[in-house]
């Protein structure tokens, strides 16, 4: 299994899923794990990763998505 970058981190999965989703429309793999307490959802993040040899473009997606 290839090795994964975190590439964002957040507390709001509604955000999670749409990174996600705008990563998977351009070809890039997003996996989002989710660390939130269950009980206390001030506790923890919801982390988003893609494989690593693609890190660098996502990057770029992610800086250019957040900016506009």
């Amino acid at each position: 299994m290839s090795e994964w970058f975190k590439l964002y981190t957040t507390r709001n999965y509604a955000e999670a899923s749409i990174i996600k989703g705008m990563l998977e429309e351009n070809s890039i793999e997003a996996v989002v794990l989710n660390k939130m307490d269950s009980s206390y959802l001030s506790f923890g993040d919801i982390e988003i990763h893609v494989p690593y040899h693609l890190k660098d473009i996502a990057k770029e997606l992610l800086e250019k998505n957040l900016h506009n």
